[in-house]
């Protein structure tokens, strides 16, 4: 990989390498884009095949962070780190300790929360290191878990897709095919299932998926299986890219709208759902309820007010799908225009994040960034 190339090419700002031999921490984190403010986004997890595949991987999600708190409205960048190891072994106190230092060392520039492969318990020993973590338990002042949030704003967002396709928004007129029964699949699987919908779920995890069986009398499915799944919608809740040549010609859905990053291979898999008929939730609008969720921890934590927040990706999504239809573009493309169209904006009264001022973190410590002026 030709690292700088891809940077100047994807817009990055910065990307950092930590390495810590005796907890085994081998972690990066990639900036990229602080004209809104500090980059946000969460620490992920994952027994990466090789160093390039987990350095494609951040900077991919750092820039979906960019564009998922551009489009929501949030006075934040975007931003992502990776932690290389297997969250099922590998995980210590030593080794989240270190990482929350070097996370302190960044001056303020990035703050971190739970994301794949990581949870609360992970984000309090951020936590003992540095203030720049949200997300943590509830008793330090935090939200706690997200994924709750995350889900209740894909739910949001499946509504706006249903009242687009069909001239309803209730779920229980549906179906579904939840791929992965992760944290947020679950709660999804949950808000659909308490609708009346019938729900169909996967995962590599067979006993997640019998516990949403179990509780919700949903229907399993293979992780194979489920891209031939006979439902209104597909809901991708896993990892990204399962919108790609070889599945996109097995959908038979309507919808694609789930809560998993960066679920198109391509942009250009995006503009073939379109041709398709499929009608796609952006993912990193329908999935931001868990950025809003953690965001309002910097101001200091309202549990109602965060609701009231990831309500409003219904509006977010419908936003979307009006201004595809006008300008004639897929929705992906008028996401991003959304996006692109507030930094730029924003950009002309505010410069990127790297000089002094003082916030609050949930009201209960004081701290100081960076922002440049």
């Amino acid at each position: 990989m030709n690292l700088f190339q891809k940077l100047e090419g994807m817009g990055h700002e910065q990307v950092v390498f930590f390495q810590h031999k005796d907890s085994g921490l081998k972690a990066i984190v990639a900036i990229h884009n602080t004209a809104l403010g500090p980059a946000l986004g969460g620490l992920r997890m994952w027994p990466y095949a090789s160093d390039d595949d987990a350095v494609k991987d951040v900077l991919r999600l750092s820039r979906g962070m960019t564009y998922k708190a551009a489009v929501s409205g949030l006075n934040l960048g975007g931003g992502k780190a990776v932690l290389i190891g297997d969250p099922a072994k590998d995980k210590s106190e030593g080794l989240f300790r270190a990482f929350g230092r070097f996370i302190g060392s960044l001056g303020g520039r990035y703050i971190t929360a739970e994301d794949v492969g990581t949870t609360v318990d992970d984000m309090d020993y951020i936590y003992q290191e540095t203030d720049r973590v949200v997300g943590v338990h509830r008793v330090h002042g935090g939200s706690g878990d997200p994924s709750p949030f995350t889900a209740f704003g894909t739910l949001q967002g499946i509504k706006a897709c249903l009242q687009k396709k069909y001239g309803h928004d209730d779920p229980g007129k549906a179906s579904f095919a939840i791929q992965g029964a992760g944290s947020v699949g679950y709660y999804l699987a949950k808000f659909l299932s308490e609708a009346g919908a019938k729900v169909f779920v996967c995962d590599i995890n067979a006993e997640r998926v019998q516990h949403i069986v179990d509780e919700f009398g949903a229907e399993a499915v293979s992780t194979d299986q489920i891209y031939d799944v006979d439902a209104n919608v597909f809901a991708p809740c896993a990892l990204g890219g399962v919108i790609n040549e070889n599945t996109l010609p097995r959908l038979k859905f309507d919808i694609v709208a789930g809560s998993a990053n960066n679920q198109l291979e391509t942009n250009d898999h995006g503009t073939a759902l379109e041709e398709r008929g499929i009608l796609y939730a952006p993912d990193y609008a329908i999935n931001a309820g868990g950025l809003m969720n953690v965001a309002i921890e910097l101001q200091g934590y309202d549990r109602d007010r965060a609701y009231r927040m990831v309500s409003s990706i219904r509006d977010i999504i419908s936003r979307i799908f009006l201004l595809a239809e006008r300008d004639g573009i897929p929705t992906w493309q008028a996401a991003d225009r959304l996006a692109e169209e507030r930094i730029a904006m924003i950009s002309k009264v505010k410069i990127p994040y790297t000089k002094r001022f003082k916030d609050r973190l949930s009201g209960r410590r004081s701290h100081t960034t960076e922002m440049m002026g």
